[in-house]
């Protein structure tokens, strides 16, 4: 049986790659999408969309779950909308699969807590790249023997939050496997505010947004006359889609919240 999905955002540049990868999948069918206009439309009559895709379109999430009987929910919108889509989601005990960041703390952990009183699974991903995944995995590795280390993240200039979610989930990571240092000279000093990047646990978070760029990260560590960079790029939004259609698998087997795609992978 086809797991039936909704998406949010489907004329965004991610939201439409998800479409056209759900429509492709033979396990997948797409039953209604989620927008902030053409509410009644239906998605092929929308630009960009082939005229097979006869999926309703509504404006009130409320009224689209309540009629559409999805299995999961998949949100690439923007961080002030996707958390209220992912309670809603999960009230309705619709499983979320979430591609937007910016979440605070104390979001993830009512939305934790909401998942576990429904029993409902739910992924949020900072980046769905498998590429990305690995590239966290190693930097934990190489944080070990390297304590001395900076983050250089860059997007597309539309992204509205900075550092991204990877870069703070790619710190997290280090930090769990690094001991605590301050990195620089301790008489260090700005001559222009913030030029040395943000300040995380002693390492450095650098955030480039400029137009002609996708998701691209660096991680570079130093050590005695040696340094040792791992580095990821997507050149495009399809580069994204393999890791939505595993989160979409794994999400309906799950009866908890789960942060990062690295810990399904």
């Amino acid at each position: 049986m086809a797991i039936k999905i909704i998406v949010a955002g489907p004329r965004g540049r991610m939201g439409k790659e998800a479409v056209h990868m759900i429509h492709d999948t033979e396990d997948f069918e797409l039953i209604a999408c989620l927008d902030h206009k053409n509410e009644g439309m239906n998605l092929k009559d929308l630009e960009g969309f082939q005229d097979d895709l006869t999926i309703p379109v509504y404006t009130d999430i409320e009224k689209c779950f309540s009629e559409q009987q999805a299995d999961v929910f998949v949100d690439l919108t923007v961080p002030e909308v996707a958390y209220k889509h992912t309670k809603a989601a999960l009230n309705h005990q619709i499983r979320p699969v979430i591609g937007t960041t910016g979440y605070t703390e104390a979001q993830l952990e009512e939305l934790k807590q909401l998942a576990k009183e429904k029993q409902t699974g739910c992924i949020i991903a900072p980046n769905f790249a498998v590429g990305a995944v690995l590239m966290m995995k190693f930097a934990k590795m190489a944080a070990a023997y390297f304590p001395d280390v900076e983050i250089i993240e860059k997007h597309h200039d539309q992204k509205l939050d900075a550092p991204s979610g990877t870069a703070k989930k790619t710190a997290e990571l280090i930090q769990e496997a690094r001991n605590p240092k301050k990195q620089g000279h301790p008489d260090e000093e700005e001559t222009i505010p913030g030029v040395r990047g943000g300040d995380f646990d002693g390492m450095r978070i650098h955030s480039m947004r400029l137009p002609g760029l996708v998701a691209h990260q660096e991680i570079v560590f130093g050590g005695a006359g040696q340094t040792l960079t791992i580095q990821h790029d997507s050149m495009n939004r399809a580069s994204f889609m393999d890791g939505v259609k595993e989160c979409v698998y794994q999400v309906m087997d799950l009866d908890e919240l789960i942060y990062g795609l690295e810990n399904i992978l």
